[in-house]
């Protein structure tokens, strides 16, 4: 019997993440303590059974969204373009996985990042490849092109990235089509198609996990609506000013070592967590995201640090030392006078990805 007929079963658990952190546009993520899980199990061939197909099943948030065909999920579609950039044509046979997911669709906090993640690590242990982190990152970012949500999901903590375009080869990469990477498969396609995608280069992400202080807990205050990272994207100009870059790069040299400090200081945290590169161009798709940030402050908020977008939104994030209740109850009196209600958690700053076998 094969090494990859044998029986074998584990979990993975994958984190949210909230990207940009104020000034920290596509550089900064953070991993929070909601997770996706898959728990994987391969089965020996049997006579009833000699070789099934993968079969995926799915719970929790999205459940009613998120397509079953393994052929046009993304977390499977992304362990396929793993396996066959390394000469795996497909699953193994008898492959049954399922998936927990508690990360909200849509809200900013990482649902896409955290299934191309889980992809990777499915591709890596279905296939028995022993992917270094690095190279499993490399794998990621062909999928998904801006590192923070990715690595802040596989890293954890609180981390800096930037995806390397100093060479032909990564300039070549970062500009693949993502149909080419990952392309829709037919109702009739056969095992032929799709076999041979771009494999990505050799360290095209780099990153810097950052010091974090224990005390420092977010508050994640989530509309009940969903805003596309395109659509977002789609509003924010393709020029900005001198002094707006340099506003953003000020406020994050502090922000990365303020927020690693203990007791952390709020009068420097707050000012270091604004932003003028992307939250006051998506204002527009975000009612009530001006009052949020600028109402909601350590004078008016004893405990609270810092206010920003979490990635693209609508989700916002507050992180605070305490008075989190006030703070969620405050923003969704805000929201409310828009007319859009909120949901609120308390999320811890958490680990990366973990792989547990059983």
């Amino acid at each position: 019997m094969s090494s990859q007929s044998q029986q074998k079963s584990f979990t993975l658990r994958i984190p949210a993440t909230s990207a940009n952190i104020g000034p920290g546009f596509d550089v900064v993520g953070l991993s929070l303590s909601l997770y996706l899980t898959l728990t994987v199990a391969i089965s020996p061939p049997t006579s009833e059974s000699p070789s099934a197909p993968p079969v995926l099943s799915y719970s929790g948030e999205g459940a009613l969204e998120v397509p079953l065909n393994p052929w046009k999920n993304l977390t499977t579609r992304v362990a396929l373009y793993v396996l066959r950039c390394n000469n795996i044509r497909n699953f193994p046979p008898n492959t049954k996985i399922h998936v927990d997911n508690e990360i909200p669709f849509g809200r900013g906090l990482g649902s896409s990042g955290a299934a191309v993640i889980a992809g990777v690590l499915l591709g890596n242990e279905v296939g028995r490849l022993n992917l270094s982190v690095q190279r499993m990152l490399d794998f990621a970012l062909m999928v998904e092109r801006h590192p923070d949500n990715v690595t802040a999901a596989l890293i954890g903590g609180f981390v800096g990235s930037y995806l390397r375009e100093l060479d032909a080869a990564a300039t070549e990469a970062s500009e693949v089509p993502l149909s080419e990477v990952l392309p829709e498969y037919p109702q009739d396609a056969g095992e032929e198609w799709g076999l041979h995608p771009p494999p990505p280069p050799m360290g095209i992400g780099h990153y810097v996990r950052f010091g974090w202080s224990e005390s420092i807990k977010a508050v994640a205050i989530i509309p009940r609506f969903e805003l596309s990272t395109a659509k977002a994207r789609e509003v924010l100009p393709l020029q900005y000013s001198r002094k707006d870059l340099v506003f953003n790069m000020q406020r994050l040299a502090v922000l990365t070592t303020a927020l690693g400090q203990s007791p952390p200081d709020p009068d420097l945290i707050y000012e270091a967590m604004k932003d003028r590169v992307h939250q006051p161009y998506r204002k527009l798709l975000i009612p009530g995201l001006p009052e949020v940030t600028s109402n909601i402050t350590p004078a008016t908020h004893p405990g609270l640090l810092g206010i920003c977008l979490s990635g693209a939104g609508p989700t916002i994030l507050a992180l605070a030392t305490g008075g989190f209740e006030e703070i969620a109850d405050d923003a969704r009196a805000i929201f409310k006078k828009e007319g859009i209600e909120v949901d609120w958690k308390l999320l811890e700053v958490v680990g990366g990805c973990t792989v547990e076998h059983s």
